[in-house]
C-alpha cells in the first residue's frame, strides 16, 4: 500500500505563459515537479476539462466581461476567458511535464453548470471526481500537492484534502499563483496553513 501520494494540479498549456489563462512563470515549476516525481511511487494528476459552453466563460454570457461576477447556480462565480476546453491544445498537459509514472488523471470542470477548482469536488460540493475514494482505497494517508494555480485550483484542492482527512502538504516552490491581486499568493498560503496544511519546499520532501 502507498501511504503517500503526489497530486499534480492542472499543469496545462492554458495555465502556462502564452495560454488563455497563463500564470506568470507557470512553466518554471515543471522541472521542479519532474524532480519531485522521482521521490514518489504514487502520483496522480488533475486536469481542467471544460465543455465549450461552460458557465464560467465570459464569452457564454452576453454583455459580460472577464473578471465580472455572476450567480452560477447559487455560487458567486468569476468569469474567465475560454480555457481548457475538452480536446483542445490548451487543455493538454505541458509538453515537458513527465507523465510516465502517473497512476490516474482526474478531470474536473466537466459540468457546464458549475465551476470546479478543487481536484476533489466542484465548487458547490455536489460533484465528486472520485479522487478521495481512489486515494483512500490505495491506503494513502499523506498527500503532497503542487501545480497551478496556488490561489485557485491548488488552494481548493489542498483545503478539500484536509477536509477529507488527509495529512496535507503544499509544496510551495512547485506552485505559482494567478495573483489577480499581488498579495493573493501569500494570502492563499496563509489560508491553507490556517486550515492545517503544512507548507514545505521540494528539497525537504
Amino acid at each position: 500500500m502507498n501511504t503517500k501520494a503526489l497530486i499534480i494540479v492542472d499543469v496545462q498549456n492554458d495555465f502556462t505563459p502564452g495560454g488563455a489563462l497563463g500564470v506568470k512563470e507557470g512553466d518554471t515549476i515543471v522541472p521542479i515537479i519532474n524532480d519531485l516525481q522521482s521521490k514518489f511511487d504514487f502520483i496522480v494528476a488533475t486536469q481542467d476539462w471544460h465543455p465549450s459552453d461552460h458557465g464560467s466563460f465570459a464569452d457564454n454570457h452576453e454583455g459580460k466581461k472577464i473578471g465580472e461576477f455572476i450567480d452560477l447556480n447559487g455560487v458567486n462565480q468569476i468569469l474567465w476567458p475560454v480555457h481548457c476546453v475538452q480536446g483542445s491544445f490548451g487543455a493538454e498537459f505541458h509538453k515537458n511535464l513527465k507523465k510516465d509514472k502517473w497512476k490516474a488523471i482526474f478531470q474536473k470542470g466537466t459540468n457546464p453548470l458549475v465551476d470546479s477548482y478543487s481536484g476533489f469536488f466542484d465548487n458547490n460540493k455536489q460533484g465528486d471526481t472520485g479522487l478521495s475514494e481512489y486515494l483512500k482505497n490505495q491506503g494513502v494517508e499523506e498527500v503532497y500537492i503542487c501545480g497551478l494555480a496556488t490561489d485557485f485550483c491548488v488552494k481548493f484542492t489542498v483545503l478539500d484534502a484536509i477536509s477529507e482527512g488527509f495529512q496535507t502538504y503544499l509544496v510551495a516552490d512547485a506552485t505559482k499563483a494567478v495573483n489577480l491581486q499581488s498579495v493573493d499568493y501569500l494570502k492563499a498560503l496563509e489560508e491553507m496553513k490556517a486550515a492545517g496544511a503544512k507548507i514545505i519546499v521540494s528539497m525537504v520532501v
